[in-house]
């Protein structure tokens, strides 16, 4: 992988991250609330999956 392909890589994210703020900032509002009442052991394990399903992802296309 080279610079190219990581930085483009961190613009996707970027852009992702950003669409469900931007189109629905009362939503995102709720949900952010949502995820602070959770344990820090549920947040993990959601992180946990995330990373999981990404090496997977990226595993598969590769």
């Amino acid at each position: 992988m080279d610079n190219h392909t990581l930085w483009m890589a961190l613009g996707l994210v970027l852009i992702i991250e950003g669409l469900f703020p931007f189109a629905s900032p009362q939503a995102w509002k709720r949900a952010f609330l949502h995820i602070l009442q959770m344990d820090d052991g549920q947040i993990r394990f959601i992180g946990l999956s995330c990373i999981v399903a990404g090496m997977l992802l990226l595993w598969w296309l590769l």
